[in-house]
């Protein structure tokens, strides 16, 4: 199915919900609390309409609603009967706040199937927005008065149109959508350095909640972690990582969600190096560094991914990356990253090393899959989430 037709149908189900909760505030006025006979026929008109709404909802992973709303004369009836008996009538008031717990229900698992269904197009839109905000920032003068024409400019308004449009009702929009949209509007020099420092990365944490609310669990074995952990356990524990398992892609984001991890990087993003033969995408990231004083210092830092299993990362690829760090400033790059699933020569360590004791910008850190193994045991969630536990 396209993304488009799915997308209508929840909006259509949504439309229906809503439909069915308008019955259903009306209804709940007339269900008794206490002793009562008789029903009425507004309630009974109600109750049709009800059923006839039902079909609108479709089955969401096997369930739907398909009870009608309760019979107010049965339920008077039984406030009678609990009476004659001395016995609390519970029960039948959780009868009749019955249709509004089911609509509860319908409503959590269609934000669930929604969130599922546009999880990975965000993930896609949100690197469109990060590579063309860079491209954006490096070819323009911030502090310019003047309407900035740029290709990268229709490129991100098109994106977040459709973000917008992905998020329909399902996650809250607490950042600053509107200032985003005025700026666009605007769209002078300043404005999209405020869209770059303050505006996108609040719809970030927007589009995060997205993801972190997705509650459908990894496979687990059918077992009970209290017994296991109790019994006698063979083996050893081990940081090994079966990085094969992962695809570039599937490294680049490992690596981002583990940048993410840390409080002390902020506004981690996506970048693209338009002009690498391989069509890499570099990360970048404000390092916040705390002192005794309680002052903080923000310092620009690329990361490179190079998913490499079968050599070793040399010198030319390290030197060549400094020498593209150019082209992302402004502001100025002072650290440089570059992790890799597998090695770095002896030669590549040696050139880093002195180019760190020269104080030369960008500072280098190298983060072989020895030092991501061990940043991953001190978060073995991301490992598992990734499919590498």
């Amino acid at each position: 199915m396209e993304l488009e037709e799915l997308l209508n149908s929840f909006d259509r189900t949504t439309a229906n919900v809503e439909k069915l909760a308008a019955v259903w505030n009306r209804a709940s006025g007339f269900i008794p609390r206490d002793v009562a006979r008789g029903s009425h026929p507004e309630y009974d008109n109600l109750s049709r309409a009800w059923l006839d709404l039902l079909p609108g909802l479709p089955p969401i992973d096997g369930w739907t609603i398909t009870e009608g709303l309760p019979d107010i004369d049965a339920l008077g009836q039984g406030f009678i009967d609990y009476r004659e008996i001395g016995e609390p009538p519970f029960a039948l008031y959780e009868e009749g706040e019955r249709p509004g717990k089911l609509l509860d229900e319908y409503r959590y698992r269609l934000a669930r199937a929604r969130r599922r269904a546009v999880r990975d197009r965000l993930d896609a839109l949100t690197m469109t927005i990060d590579t063309s905000l860079g491209t954006i920032l490096c070819e323009i003068d911030p502090d310019s008065p003047a309407k900035i024409d740029h290709p990268d400019v229709v490129v991100v308004s098109t994106a977040l149109a459709e973000i917008d449009r992905l998020f329909g009702d399902s996650a809250q929009r607490l950042g600053r959508w509107g200032n985003f949209r005025r700026h666009l509007r605007f769209s002078e020099g300043h404005d999209w350095r405020d869209i770059a420092t303050l505006d996108w990365p609040s719809i970030k944490t927007d589009i995060d909640a997205i993801t972190l609310a997705e509650s459908d669990p990894l496979p687990v074995p059918a077992i009970d972690l209290g017994e296991a952990a109790s019994g006698e356990l063979a083996g050893v524990a081990t940081l090994a990582l079966p990085w094969e398992r992962l695809d570039d892609d599937g490294f680049e984001r490992l690596l981002f969600d583990l940048l993410r991890s840390y409080t002390e990087h902020e506004n981690v993003q996506w970048l693209m190096r338009t002009r690498a033969p391989d069509r890499g995408r570099d990360l970048s990231m404000e390092r916040a560094l705390k002192d005794g004083t309680g002052g903080v210092r923000r310092e620009r830092v690329i990361v490179q991914a190079k998913h490499w299993r079968a050599r070793s990362v040399g010198v030319k690829e390290i030197a060549t990356t400094v020498a593209q760090c150019e082209q992302w400033q402004p502001p100025a790059v002072r650290g440089l990253i570059i992790a890799t699933s597998g090695r770095f020569s002896a030669d590549a360590v040696d050139w880093t090393e002195k180019h760190n004791e020269r104080a030369a910008l960008p500072l280098i850190e190298l983060w072989p899959e020895s030092k991501l193994e061990t940043l991953l045991a001190e978060r073995p969630h991301l490992a598992a989430a990734h499919g590498l536990r």
